[in-house]
């Protein structure tokens, strides 16, 4: 490495060879640019000039954007809380430096410094949404290397937070699943095995119920933190923007939220999209869609909503996760809805759309709230088929979801029993997942039955279940410490009280010309009994529950926006 130059031509070129032999796709990953199509990108950027050492951006704080080398090279490594580096890849002239996280401006995964005198071209995130529109073709390159760049971060395995406890531990599974969901690089390591790791658990002393320990970035430690806690310490978590007036305020990023956000903010809306833990909702926790339109092979629920988040980030979508709605005020005081948050920030919009969804229903069990997370699931992820591999598990539920889900575990565990309360699946699942649960021979198929107790230990979390028999009356016990639980689920609309929306009476919202408020006038179908106020997906009364539904209502209420928008601006004569 030459002392003036930084890193040779010779041995960067070497250096991609070797790293190209191991990374898939990787000429897509680092693409380099032709001096005509840097020509191009000049008119969206600055040029920036940095010395020898210094740091272009840094792990946990906010990316200025993309960076075009047009002198020098710069090192990418990643960096753990822990002090650990790894290198990534060295970067010379025509080759850019981002991923995903710098179209919005949210904070650098990585460490990149300069390796001598530096000469770039740096384009803030404005600028670069605008650039992957203005210039398809090349647009179409840059984002498909964001996008990979995320997922090699990911696959990784040595950036990101670092998680400190058992594999097997319930509370890990949490966070894993909370990361994983929202797409954010981590690493687990065991204190058994793990020196550092071990040195760590001596120095904090934590108590069995402060694990994990949690190491990010900057060194600081959390002690088995809540989501919303680690989404402040590695700084993932998006908020209000000062006194902005968003266009549209979407709550909630599953599969319709993102759909109204794609469409909306590529139609030139302000869109603000909100949600209390993940984007992709319940589709997103989905092992895998074999029915949605144009996967003739399937995809899983997260690679379909990952996808519809990134597009929504590509058109200028603001999107805050994980951010809690606690309420809506419907007063429109200088022209806008006030999204109240917890802790008391608050978001402006002109209009609203409700995407809430469901959350999961929660039977009437004793001691179920005890033994959620701690052997009672709610959705089947690799994480859970992990902590359950080789053994017997119990899966409630008669619909799709349930289905998918016990093909899924099917592949890691010893026997599903899928346990129905009625006494078959065609009412209420698709024609292809029961045949293929028909034959599959570890899943095997309880009708006509019902949980109805739940046993284990303060430490040890669910050990038994009861089931019971609804022909006979008979209970039988079983040896099960992993219960999956799909039983439908309950409207999300608690934070609409006071607004004066009108809910079915399962809490609904009831949309178009079913509202007693919208009889006599022309409304949209999809708005609610209150002007500006819309629902769609899964939360709305009479929807189809299905993501290819859910995905056609977010694209069909934009039409309805611009009308009410158009008007709201319209002066009184």
């Amino acid at each position: 490495m030459a002392a003036d130059d930084g890193m040779t031509a010779d041995a960067a070129a070497a250096q991609r060879a070797e790293l190209a032999k191991t990374l898939p796709r990787f000429d897509q990953t680092f693409p380099e640019l032709t001096p005509p199509e840097i020509a191009r990108l000049r008119g969206f950027g600055e040029i920036q000039t940095y010395r020898d050492g210094e740091l272009l951006f840094e792990t946990g704080k906010p990316g200025p954007g993309m960076f075009v080398i047009l002198k020098g090279h710069v090192a990418i490594t990643q960096r753990d809380g822990l002090g650990h580096v790894t290198p990534v890849i060295d970067q010379g002239p025509g080759q850019f430096l981002a991923e995903i996280a710098q179209l919005s401006g949210r904070v650098a995964l990585v460490d990149g410094h300069a390796e001598g005198d530096v000469e770039v071209i740096l384009i803030r995130p404005e600028r670069l949404r605008a650039l992957l529109i203005a210039e398809a073709e090349l647009g179409e390159r840059i984002m498909r290397a964001l996008i990979l760049r995320r997922v090699n971060l990911i696959q990784g395995g040595a950036g990101g937070p670092v998680m400190i406890g058992p594999p097997q531990s319930a509370a890990i599974a949490r966070l894993q699943s909370f990361l994983t969901r929202n797409g954010f690089p981590h690493h687990l390591l065991d204190p058994a095995t793990d020196h550092d790791a071990a040195d760590l658990i001596v120095r904090y002393s934590p108590t069995p119920a402060e694990l994990p320990l949690v190491v990010v970035s900057d060194g600081s430690v959390l002690r088995n933190p809540s989501e919303t806690e680690l989404a402040r310490a590695v700084g993932m978590i998006g908020g209000p923007r000062g006194e902005k007036v968003y266009d549209v305020a979407v709550v909630g990023c599953g599969p319709a939220g993102l759909a109204t956000a794609v469409y909306g903010a590529s139609e030139g809306l302000t869109v603000a999209v909100l949600d209390s833990r993940a984007f992709g909702g319940q589709a997103g926790a989905s092992a895998r869609i074999e029915n949605y339109f144009g996967f003739p092979t399937g995809i899983t629920g997260l690679a379909l909503t990952a996808r519809a988040f990134n597009q929504a980030q590509k058109f200028g979508a603001e999107i805050m996760i994980p951010v809690s709605v606690n309420a809506l005020d419907c007063e429109r005081k200088a022209g806008a809805f006030v999204l109240a948050l917890e802790g008391g920030d608050e978001v402006r919009a002109r209009a609203v759309v409700v995407a809430s969804g469901a959350r999961y229903r929660r039977p009437d069990l004793a001691r179920l709230k005890e033994f959620e997370g701690r052997g009672v699931w709610y959705w089947a992820s690799p994480i859970e088929a992990r902590l359950c591999a080789g053994q017997e598990v119990a899966l409630v539920g008669g619909g799709n979801s349930a289905g998918q889900a016990a093909v899924f575990l099917s592949g890691h565990v010893k026997k599903v029993r899928m346990i129905i309360r009625g006494g078959g699946l065609a009412a209420s699942m698709s024609r292809y997942l029961i045949e293929r649960i028909e034959a599959t021979p570890n899943i095997e198929l309880l009708f006509n039955t019902e949980v109805v107790a739940l046993d284990g230990g303060a430490d040890t979390g669910l050990e038994r279940i009861t089931l019971k028999s609804r022909l006979s009356g008979e209970d039988t016990p079983a040896d099960i410490s992993n219960l999956f639980l799909f039983v439908g689920a309950d409207p999300a609309t608690g934070w609409l009280d006071g607004c004066g929306i009108t809910l079915d009476r399962a809490g609904f919202v009831v949309t178009g010309a079913q509202s007693e408020q919208n009889a006599g006038r022309m409304v949209s179908p999809l708005e609610t009994s209150v002007p500006g106020v819309y629902a769609v997906g899964d939360v709305r009364s009479g929807s189809v529950k299905r993501v290819g539904g859910a995905i056609g209502e977010g694209a069909q209420v934009v039409a309805a926006l611009h009308g009410f928008l158009a008007d709201a601006l319209v002066p009184p004569v």
